[in-house]
């Protein structure tokens, strides 16, 4: 199975709806001078979704022995307008994540 076959399979179990691949966008974003994230969105096309057209899908690996690969999923929907945009929102979305499990 390709990464995109994968990624189908994932959108359609998470959104409850085909996809069909549109194209692949490299995204590199950095902050203050650092690379925080530099990789490949995979843009679909959905098929039967209630809000949204499009979704931007991508995976990496984790640390995480029991889940060592993650897929992201972000709807193209106000105020994600793009594959940029949704891996921003992805990345602040992380962040805010640690910052709640470290105040626990």
């Amino acid at each position: 199975m390709t990464d995109i076959e994968g990624l189908r399979d994932v959108i359609h179990k998470l959104h409850g709806a085909k996809a069909t691949h549109v194209e692949s966008v490299p995204i590199k974003e950095t902050f203050r001078g650092q690379t925080v994230w530099d990789g490949v969105v995979e843009v679909f096309k959905l098929i039967g979704h209630p809000s949204a057209m499009l979704v931007y899908a991508w995976s990496h690996e984790t640390d995480d022995s029991a889940n060592p690969r993650r897929h992201v999923t972000v709807l193209h929907s106000h105020p994600i307008q793009s594959a940029r945009d949704a891996v921003c929102a992805a990345i602040v979305q992380e962040f805010r994540s640690i910052d709640t499990a470290e105040e626990a």
